[in-house]
């Protein structure tokens, strides 16, 4: 069932790509370049069989997220994912290409915070104190740190985090950057499930820390994690939802060549709005 702040999320998006861009806030210059690649996987409950993939390829900024990775023919050359994301920052916008429709959409990363701003007031007021709790704005009472790991507890929550150190702090804050932008997306286009901005929160502190997540897990005894994974597409086994991530510190030829496929297909897409885009997702 879809949650009716999907209708919002889809005013807010449109309004704000209506209007008028505003500047981006300053950020500081890339002190080494950027360059390196993530491969996820997703776990249900005790399940050994990922539930979903994807690869991440880092280049200083920029994020091309393949859902799920393309893959490698016999002559290898890269085949096309079936849908991406790329993430842009410095042109500040998200674009998202479905291959098999050829199309795609773009929404402008001013959206994206506005619908931040949106997912935190209506959270703050909800019934479900788990929702609640989510849409808060500071976490500090709920962490536990060490070396290499950090805890985030809530009412009827835990996360663990385990990290790794990344190649750069400019490769951590990247893929921060990255991270908080697809979660976001993610809030936008399959709303329902648990508010973004625990894990956010935790985005933080890894960078800050100078590290790129190697498992993620949440554990959650509440009818969010159900509903949270069923906007996913997931079938609900268990109360815990587990990520595992795959550093590698540099790209491998046939990302590259898979990033210049991926562009290719952007430009030749036909450019549809969000809404006609989300569909397939109802």
């Amino acid at each position: 069932m879809r949650c009716p702040l999907f209708a919002v999320a889809v005013l807010v998006v449109a309004a704000c790509l209506l209007g008028s861009e505003a500047s981006r806030a300053d950020e500081p210059a890339l002190l080494a370049p950027v360059e390196c690649r993530v491969e996820s996987e997703i776990f249900v409950g005790d399940g050994k069989e990922p539930v979903s993939r994807s690869l991440v390829l880092l280049k200083d900024r920029v994020a091309w997220d393949f859902l799920p990775p393309a893959k490698v023919n016999d002559e290898g050359h890269a085949a096309e994912a079936e849908e991406f994301v790329l993430h842009d920052p410095d042109r500040e916008r998200v674009v998202l290409v479905d291959v098999k429709r050829n199309v795609k959409t773009t929404i402008a990363t001013k959206s994206l915070s506005q619908l931040s701003a949106s997912l935190a007031s209506w959270a703050r007021k909800a019934d479900d104190e788990v929702v609640r709790w989510a849409g808060g704005s500071d976490f500090t009472d709920g962490f536990d740190s060490q070396e290499g790991a950090i805890e985030l507890h809530g009412p009827k929550v835990r996360y663990a985090v385990a990290f790794d150190e990344a190649p750069s702090p400019e490769a951590a804050a990247a893929y921060r950057k990255f991270a908080d932008s697809a979660i976001l997306l993610k809030a936008l286009m399959q709303p329902g499930g648990l508010p973004p901005f625990p894990r956010i929160a935790i985005n933080e502190k890894v960078a800050a820390a100078g590290g790129i997540p190697r498992e993620v897990s949440l554990e959650i005894d509440s009818s969010r994690a159900g509903e949270a994974l069923a906007a996913s597409g997931i079938k609900m086994t268990g109360k815990r939802l587990r990520s595992v991530h795959k550093l590698h510190p540099r790209w491998i030829e046939s990302d590259r060549r898979r990033v210049e496929a991926a562009s290719a297909r952007i430009a030749v897409a036909r450019e549809v709005p969000l809404a006609e885009y989300a569909r397939k997702l109802q």
